[in-house]
């Protein structure tokens, strides 16, 4: 349950606050310059107001995980250190003698009560209006990148995950009745992914042949496990403990697992949008989408600075259908003609076009001379064996086919006002500004955590992206402040 009204801590030790927490602490100042009562608002729905005890309230519990971010702490060491730390429980509204609450509630409070709010914009908006209200964004210019994330559990491979399962499928029966070890077959000793598969067929053959031991619902229960992966096994996927979590490419030769967090900054470098999502995705396709989110907080956009990623067609027209000059140098391979646009994505990083199942090109072949009437064509081969057992090979796959390619057309004319506009003193000028994002990654992954993820699933990376950018976003606020006084 939870009060309508707000609760004062009336205690005899307060003034100990005054003491030890002084003026010019970071939390005072965020408690002085922030109005959290727009928490409150927002999850008085996830409670009840007129049943059960009273919960904590959910702007101490949201004050948890902003400190949580702003400290790079665990859940247990930012409650363990509410204990003893004073600006801590200040900035908590607690009295120094109130007890703290159990770090598990976290996790429940981010589960429960967090989910479907959209906490990721609300956050954003929030602090943009305050700098806006401060006046410390001046310019209608936004910078746009994207940076990764990784997985908090690591990437496995299908060998591993396979023998992970019949693992799990022999400890269930030995359990039951160790004697039944030798009538199991004989483990592969090679990491060959292929004898594994054989050897978890051979496993799941065997205890059929028990009915006895497949009936009991312990053993059945891995066993079917057992069953799915090997019926839906394909080579070339693989497997996390995290359900949300994918593969990305930061150049052709290596990769990372795990989530994209798109952001726009302004040159004041507040965040004024992000767009968190799984690993495989293309940074361009979020420019629209980052610019009106931008527009949605409060600030006007006249001008969006990206590197080559961002300068596809696509984004060339919705700038300029909206008025906004885009600083984007021209890719001649995203400029191309091309057909099935939402299956194959460029990837800028690595160089070459993915297929949405996440596999990337291995070989480009080029035809055609640069700088020529006729228009020039690129041909990026995909790796065959892969598209065999790729669970969308349906009408992307051609049985018995030798090759699977994906071929653009690069015509040398198309874009042409965007290529005399790069040109120009003014986009160079601009252009220059594009290092301030580089510098707010940065921030975000090495002070603030956003390198890994702290908890696995989607929602769980926007509850941690969201708090970062928060705490980032009030940070370089209080930096413009102090620095005006």
């Amino acid at each position: 349950m939870i009060s309508n009204q707000e609760s004062f801590n009336l205690s005899p030790f307060s003034a100990i606050y005054d003491i030890v927490v002084p003026k010019n602490n970071m939390l005072r100042q965020i408690n002085e310059l922030v109005d959290f009562s727009f928490i409150l608002d927002e999850l008085k729905t996830k409670y009840c107001l007129d049943n059960g005890r009273n919960a904590i309230p959910p702007i101490r519990m949201f004050k948890y995980l902003l400190l949580k971010s702003i400290y790079d702490l665990s859940d247990v060491d930012v409650v363990d250190r509410s204990q003893y730390d004073m600006s801590f429980k200040y900035f908590l509204e607690m009295a120094p003698e109130d007890r703290v609450i159990d770090s598990s509630s976290l996790t429940k409070f981010r589960k429960l009560r967090l989910k479907d709010v959209g906490l990721l914009d609300m956050l954003i908006e929030k602090t943009v209006e305050i700098a806006l209200e401060k006046g410390i964004i001046k310019t209608n210019t936004i910078i746009i990148d994207a940076t990764h994330s990784k997985a908090r559990y690591n990437q496995k491979s299908a060998t591993e995950f396979l023998q992970e399962k019949s693992k799990n499928v022999r400890r269930a029966i030995y359990q039951i009745d160790e004697s039944l070890k030798s009538k199991l077959p004989q483990k592969t000793t090679s990491n060959d992914v292929e004898e594994e598969l054989a050897y978890c067929r051979k496993v799941i053959d065997t205890v059929d042949e028990i009915p006895q031991v497949a009936s009991i619902p312990a053993v059945r229960e891995k066993l079917n496990i057992l069953k799915e992966v090997v019926e839906d096994y394909t080579e070339q996927i693989s497997y996390s403990n995290d359900p949300d979590a994918r593969k990305g490419h930061k150049t052709a030769d290596s990769s990372f697992f795990g989530f994209k967090t798109h952001i726009a900054i302004s040159e004041e470098r507040i965040i004024t949008a992000a767009v968190i999502t799984t690993g495989e995705k293309s940074d361009g396709k979020y420019l629209p989408e980052l610019i009106e989110k931008t527009i949605n907080a409060g600030m006007e956009v006249d001008t969006a600075i990206g590197d080559t990623a961002y300068s596809e067609k696509n984004n060339i027209s919705y700038t300029k259908e909206n008025n906004i000059a885009l600083i984007s140098k021209l890719n001649p391979v995203i400029q191309g003609t091309r057909t099935k646009e939402d299956e194959f994505e460029f990837n800028k990083d690595a160089g070459m076009y993915v297929c949405k199942a996440g596999h990337l090109a291995f070989k480009l072949r080029r035809q055609g001379k640069k700088n020529v009437a006729k228009n020039r064509r690129e041909t990026y081969y995909f790796d065959i064996e892969k598209c065999k057992v790729c669970p969308f090979k349906e009408g992307c796959y051609r049985e018995g086919a030798k090759s699977r390619t994906y071929s653009i057309t690069i015509k040398s004319t198309e874009h042409k006002e965007q290529e005399e506009f790069q040109n120009t003193e003014g986009f160079k000028e601009k252009a220059k500004s594009r290092y301030k994002i580089e510098a707010k990654n940065s921030e975000l992954k090495h002070r603030h955590g956003d390198d890994t993820a702290s908890a696995a699933g989607l929602l769980g990376m926007e509850v941690q992206g969201a708090t970062a950018i928060f705490a980032v976003n009030l940070k370089r606020i209080l930096k413009l402040i102090n620095e005006k006084q």
